[in-house]
């Protein structure tokens, strides 16, 4: 039986490009969920949009000397043209800047407001008597009270997830002057969270909620049994939708009051867009709400969110909130800051065609239950070992013989054999065995399972042989690859929600687009015949290709050029030392030289054995430098060289000067050098 289905993906920030975490965490598997529904039948609005408030926003206008409507126009377009490219199917992707937003922000605070649903007080809040500004949120930075992290934002600490207000931030700083702020007095509407206390303990502790993802219900169960408190929707900010009441000149609504109703003025964006009645797919009992999120958000959807739905009292509450854990890349966290991530562009821009790549790496380790870690040898693997070597193998071979033994045309059965009939039977039970797994918002699982359909086709193939008995029982050859087409028929319905665009191209190949012979995800387990006799299919195409070491290489250089910066421009720069004199300094003798002979100290990582031209004689110097040069790289180098420095040994050999190094912006050793060819031995003064 078919069901109104709303199915919502976390909006993301207009500041920068989408990246894997946000993939993996939200819109991957949300774009599973909203494929699958709709092939079930289901009516379906998968909504989305760009978070286009917020301080993070205002902060990169500033860094960059442009207006914040610069910053989410650049990104807005951005983010929308790679979620097109990259496959993600929303009915709509709005924008919270959009006139219909405003006005729907504007009206759900105006109702609260008219139902005394809000709690205006007058606090004390941290402000920059430099910059003249109240510090919201990611306008200060501090030490979390909870965790210690000393780089916690003002609304929420990214290392532990903590949800707090500025003011509760241990030796808080201003990210915008660098001050240490004061405390000055501010009026704002807050949302009365211990309020609907009871409500929330009813809803999800005693409700029927315990089939929320472990994460999500315990995270919310911690916040309830800690004690619910009054939650600001305002904020003295000149960015945002402003307060549509008396007395609130000069403010915006906290962008996580004003986000979450983004969901609701896309989905009436959408609705006047096709024509419909967006009313149902908020406000019907029957409708089913799935937020699909990251933990960072599960408070804000679980408890906030759902606290506003019930105070303005016509909407209904979210089924479920299948939110992620977060999503590392080879071994540490991802940073945007540091540009430690694969962004979505970039991603699309190297590797043409393989979205589907991506998103079958994505949800085969995706972070479900625990934070997982993205490396780019285990996204070749699976590419080589799985969809190519199992999906695309077992398609290939059924398409090639099909149109080497019958040009392409669906060959007749005869008897089926046992063998036959268990496979036949094993392939009609695998709709139900993925849509279990869907349904208990399992995706690496129903991902697998997937696989293991195209595993089942390989079986078959390998054990049957039909490229044997092809030239001694035709007969039985026939119905080998009548089953086979039937398995192919059945990948290419079941793959679309994980694999849309090599569902397309499968389909085309299968010669199956048309109604006369496309087929729903339910006629394969009701189904006697998927892919009919006589049936003419296409020529082969490989589905996947292989993916070289050297464009896993380009990928792993580019994280190690940023690490290498990151470290640079995260390097200390040393205190002054002591204060000489000149006359300390006169002792010093440098010259330049040139580097004749090199070879490596054996035995040694780091050490190179130098000859070296100074000009006034040829001498060893020994150099902490082999992991940077190789003794090849650095002969006939011009160096400065410290000449007068008393000889040592190292490793048994005599070292009799000092070469002068530094790094460079990128973390690298370079040679302090003249910058043009000079005489050697001329003195450095």
């Amino acid at each position: 039986m078919s069901k109104r289905y709303t199915i919502t993906a976390a909006l993301p920030y207009t500041n920068g490009p989408i990246h894997i975490g946000h993939l993996a965490g939200v819109y991957v598997p949300a774009d599973i969920y909203a494929r699958y529904k709709r092939l079930t039948g289901n009516d379906v609005a998968f909504i989305c949009g760009s978070d286009e408030h917020g301080v993070p926003i205002t902060i990169k206008a500033k860094n960059e000397g442009v207006t914040p409507q610069e910053i989410v126009d650049r990104y807005h377009k951005i983010i929308k043209d790679s979620f097109e490219e990259f496959g993600i199917s929303f009915d709509n992707y709005s924008r919270t800047s959009a006139k219909i937003h405003h006005d729907t922000a504007s009206e759900f605070f105006k109702t609260l407001y008219d139902k005394n649903e809000f709690v205006e007080e007058v606090t004390e809040q941290l402000y920059d008597e430099e910059a003249k500004q109240f510090l919201a949120d990611r306008f200060v930075i501090g030490t979390c009270p909870k965790c210690g992290n000393e780089e916690s934002y003002g609304d929420q600490c990214e290392k532990c997830g903590t949800s707090h207000n500025a003011t509760d931030l241990i030796n808080p700083k201003s990210a915008i002057t660098g001050n240490t702020p004061t405390l000055k007095e501010t009026k704002h509407w807050f949302l009365p969270l211990n309020k609907h206390e009871n409500f929330l303990r009813e809803w999800i502790l005693k409700g029927h909620k315990k089939d929320w993802k472990p994460n999500v219900y315990g995270q919310v169960k911690s916040w309830i049994d800690d004690g619910l408190r009054p939650r600001a929707v305002t904020r003295d900010l000149d960015w945002g939708i402003p307060v549509p009441v008396e007395g609130g000149e000069g403010k915006v609504l906290y962008v996580w009051f004003d986000a979450p109703i983004g969901y609701i003025s896309s989905t009436k964006e959408w609705a006047e867009r096709e024509g419909k009645d967006w009313e149902p797919y908020w406000k019907d009992q029957d409708t089913k709400l799935v937020h699909f999120i990251g933990k960072d958000n599960i408070v804000f959807h679980c408890i906030i969110f759902p606290s506003m739905l019930k105070a303005e009292g016509s909407y209904i509450l979210p089924d479920n909130v299948p939110a992620n854990e977060f999503l590392n890349l080879e071994g540490n966290k991802l940073s945007t800051s540091k540009n430690w991530a694969v962004w979505l562009p970039e991603y699309l821009k190297d590797f043409p065609g393989k979205q589907d790549v991506l998103r079958y790496a994505l949800t085969a380790n995706a972070p479900e239950t625990k934070d997982n870690d993205f490396t780019w040898k285990d996204f070749q693997a699976r590419n080589n070992n799985e969809l190519v070597a199992i999906f695309g193998n077992f398609i290939n071979r059924v398409v090639v013989l099909t149109n080497k033994y019958y040009n392409g045309i669906v060959p007749m059965p005869s008897t089926f054999t046992a063998i036959d009939e268990e496979t036949l039977a094993a392939v009609k039970a695998y709709p139900a065995v993925i849509e279990s797994s869907l349904e208990r918002y399992r995706f690496r699982e129903a991902s697998q399972e997937l696989m293991n359909l195209a595993r089942l086709g390989n079986k078959y193939l390998a054990d049957e042989e039909p490229w044997k008995l092809v030239k001694t029982d035709e007969a039985r050859t026939q119905t080998i690859m009548y089953v086979a087409l039937q398995i192919a028929s059945a990948l290419a319905t079941l793959s679309e929600p994980f694999l849309p665009f090599t569902s397309t191209k499968l389909k085309q190949i299968l010669n199956v687009t048309s109604s006369a012979v496309e087929m729903s995800w339910s006629d394969i387990s009701t189904k006697d015949v998927l892919l009919p006799a006589n049936h003419q299919i296409g020529q082969s195409e490989l589905l996947f290709n292989k993916i070289e070491d050297k464009d896993i290489q380009i990928q792993l250089d580019k994280l190690e050029a940023s690490k290498k910066a990151n470290e640079a421009a995260n390097k200390k720069v040393e205190p002054q030392k002591y204060t000489i004199t000149f006359d300390d300094f006169t002792k010093l003798d440098l010259r330049v030289g040139t580097i004749i002979e090199a070879e490596k100290m054996p035995k040694a990582k780091k050490l190179l054995v130098l000859k070296v031209d100074t000009g006034i004689d040829v001498r060893t110097i020994v150099s902490g430098i082999a992991e940077s040069f190789t003794a090849e790289e650095v002969v006939g180098k011009q160096v400065t060289v410290l000449v007068n420095l008393a000889p040592r040994a190292l490793r048994g050999v005599e070292s009799e000067g000092m070469i002068l190094m530094t790094e460079n912006a990128e973390g690298d050793l370079v040679f302090v050098n003249p910058d043009t060819t000079v005489k050697n031995g001329l003195q450095i003064s």
